[in-house]
């Protein structure tokens, strides 16, 4: 699950982007008009008061910052793409097909715990110190992924990538307020924003391009030497000095006890089935509902306080978009069904796995043009249930040796359950915003959002390793499945939005 951090009045970052990635984007939501004019005002020479230009934002002299600000962001959102196309031929190449949902579990997992570290980093390096640190850590792990002869050691990689892509996706939004002017924030948040579009349909190409030609090491290292030219502008471009400003602290107990409940899902993926599988999957629900306790009670917490607070509509809201997080985490095995399946060319394929992304960008921008409030609580119901057609109806089309006419409704059914992510999510962000009138707990509320995304579809990458395992030898059942259990998980979410609708 992707997505794209907010950060608390301290600069702290709540959470980058995937995935899940990843895409659920609380950049866009804002509302509708407030996006046409950002995106479309200041054009040319001209533009609204107040605020600037593209022109004067990628013009000599803030061009270098433009490139770093973007090019981290970009990063992180086309190496998601990239490793989810070059996968099936890594696998083939040094095997260790059952870890293969691991791969992005390890990489959400790193990205959530760095990006809790954005401020605080910030703070204590300056911005350019900050963006170093992060192109390291991210040059290193796509390094080691490069070289990487078995699984295991490729998996490390992935880490340290997430680590660094935490950092990049949380700076991106971040450093705006010290390396740019205030009348071109919203020029360079859009701009920001704008690289997980791009990310969606440049890292297909690319991965799925390295993939035919079986360099798949090639792609990553493209990626690392991307990432070089990118830091060596930092000092360059970006103001030296710290960042300042109070940090707050970080949970360390809520981070440990989901890293842990995420651990024991993706064991519960490789164990043999049966009586392991079930007990690894129980201590995920133990430590799960552990962190639910101690963030009751605790004074530093990833979830705000008005969560746990009765009659407030913000934990229904949550569980929604934990439920679309977990859906938008089946993009990781399209490809491998397309290949396995379809027998579709690595770079097919991976254009295959951006359609739900397709049908998730396509919808969000035509529903935000929704308004009026009967309109919209209607849309944060019907968005889990059009996921969970979508999924469904794809599950039903999976099949050995499928046909030309197969593969084409599977992108239409991609599409359709990427566009009930895409048609809901505006507007329970939106609702998350204005759940209470406290403005500084809606501010905290606001930040969580992308944390919960991060954290869900570090779930949903390792609940999706669970059930494509149970399936196998069979590819078909793998599919039946994985789509079919989080078509389930998505009506659970039309239940939860009810539930919020009703509160709100």
């Amino acid at each position: 699950m992707r997505g794209v951090t907010l950060l608390d009045d301290d600069g702290t970052a709540g959470g980058t982007a995937a995935a899940g990635a990843d895409r659920m984007k609380t950049a866009d939501t804002r509302t509708a008009d407030t996006k046409t004019d950002d995106m479309t005002a200041g054009d040319g020479e001209g533009g609204e008061a107040g605020v600037g230009t593209w022109r004067e934002l990628l013009g000599p002299g803030r061009l270098g910052t433009a490139l770093v600000l973007a090019g981290g962001v970009a990063l992180y959102a086309v190496n998601v793409y990239v490793t989810t196309s070059l996968l099936p031929t890594a696998v083939r190449d040094i095997g260790g097909e059952r870890f293969y949902a691991w791969n992005a579990t390890f990489f959400l997992i790193a990205s959530v715990i760095s990006s809790m570290l954005v401020g605080r980093t910030l703070a204590a390096r300056g911005p350019v110190g900050a963006y170093l640190v992060a192109f390291a850590l991210f040059t290193a792990g796509t390094v080691v992924c490069a070289v990487s002869p078995v699984m295991e050691l490729l998996l490390v990689g992935r880490a340290v990538q997430g680590l660094g892509g935490g950092l990049l996706a949380g700076l991106g939004l971040a450093v705006i307020r010290f390396a740019l002017p205030p009348h071109l924030w919203t020029r360079g948040a859009a701009l920001v924003s704008a690289m997980w579009g791009i990310g969606a349909f440049a890292g297909p190409a690319i991965g799925g391009l390295f993939a035919q030609m079986g360099s798949w090491r090639l792609a990553f290292g493209a990626l690392a030497l991307l990432a070089v030219v990118i830091a060596f502008l930092v000092p360059r471009a970006l103001p030296r000095g710290e960042g300042g400003g109070t940090v707050a602290a970080v949970p360390v107990t809520s981070l440990g006890l989901l890293t842990g409940a995420a651990a024991l899902v993706s064991v519960a993926g490789v164990l043999p089935r049966g009586a392991l599988t079930a007990v690894a999957v129980a201590g995920a629900l133990v430590l799960v509902a552990l962190f639910l306790v101690h963030e009751r009670r605790a004074s530093v917490r990833v979830l705000p306080a008005l969560t746990f607070s009765a009659g407030s509509p913000l934990k229904w809201i949550y569980l929604t978009i934990v439920a679309l997080a977990i859906g938008s985490t089946a993009e990781t095995f399209i490809p491998l069904f397309g290949q396995r399946l379809g027998g579709l060319a690595p770079l097919a394929a991976g254009f295959l796995g951006a359609a739900l992304s397709l049908g998730w960008s396509t919808a969000q921008f035509v529903s935000a043009n929704a308004v009026r409030q009967a309109t919209v609580r209607r849309i944060r119901v019907a968005g889990p249930a059009v996921l969970a057609a979508g999924l469904a109806l794809t599950a039903l089309l999976q099949r050995e040796d499928a046909g030309g006419l197969t593969m084409v409704l599977w992108v239409v059914t991609y599409m359709v359950a990427g566009a009930g992510i895409g048609m809901a999510f505006p507007h329970l962000a939106t609702a998350v915003m204005g759940s209470t009138q406290d403005q500084e707990e809606a501010g905290r509320a606001t930040t969580a959002i992308n944390t919960v995304q991060l954290i869900a579809s570090a779930f949903g990458s390792a609940l999706a390793g669970v059930l494509v395992n149970l399936g196998e030898p069979s590819t078909v059942r793998s599919a039946h499945y994985l789509l079919g259990g989080f078509a389930v998980i998505a009506l659970v979410g039309c239940l939860t939005a009810r539930a919020g609708r009703s509160r709100g």
